[in-house]
């Protein structure tokens, strides 16, 4: 069996249950033979209430210092879902995304990516584990955490996927599908039914 990508968002590991139940599914494919790299979001409204917390402490957050701050929220649903996993006897480690070698360019809290290293992950998957990846945040050349806005857990599965040569990328999330834009924001977002690739 091949390498699969799987990502999930705030909603797929929103409370202890549905991060069991995510643990579960990861299990299951590991079990029919797959290597597995999981991506995923803050729990929940993690974020949201990060920035909240923020603005009440500070009328404009220096941009350094949200990154510093919202990358915890992936960090926690890391490490719950590696302790999920070992809960079920699957072997797993969880990476930020600067562990993972996602190095981004130096705009806080809109970075993109630039190239992806992923000397640890491919280690891990050698050595049978499930590599767990915080979504959403790299380092830039300069050694500075940052985030890559939202949809940026998406990013991540995406080009972690590319850049291991992944053979499926599987994202659950809480649309239906991928959108021009975000659905909760605009109107009149498109749903795409077919997505051109390089």
């Amino acid at each position: 069996m091949g390498l699969l990508v799987q990502k999930y968002g705030g909603t797929s590991v929103g409370t202890p249950e549905r991060i069991r139940a995510a643990a579960q599914r990861i299990a299951k494919a590991r079990a029919a033979g797959h290597s597995l790299v999981v991506v995923v979001s803050a729990m929940g409204q993690t974020t949201d209430e990060l920035i909240d917390l923020a603005h009440q402490v500070s009328k404009e957050p220096p941009g350094r210092e949200m990154d510093m701050l919202l990358t915890a929220g992936e960090r926690i649903s890391m490490a719950l879902l590696s302790m999920a996993l070992a809960e079920l006897g699957v072997g797993a480690l969880s990476f930020t995304g600067s562990q993972s070698g996602i190095i981004t360019t130096a705009s806080h809290r809109r970075a993109r990516i630039r190239r992806i290293l992923g000397d640890r992950l491919r280690a891990a998957l050698a050595d049978g584990k499930v590599a767990i990846v915080a979504g959403f945040q790299g380092v830039s050349e300069t050694n500075e955490i940052t985030t890559l806005g939202r949809g940026g857990s998406d990013t991540t599965a995406v080009a972690l996927a590319a850049a291991l040569g992944a053979d499926r990328c599987e994202i659950y999330t809480d649309v239906d599908g991928v959108y021009s834009a975000d659905p909760r924001l605009v109107p009149g977002a498109r749903l795409w039914s077919r997505l051109p690739h390089a």
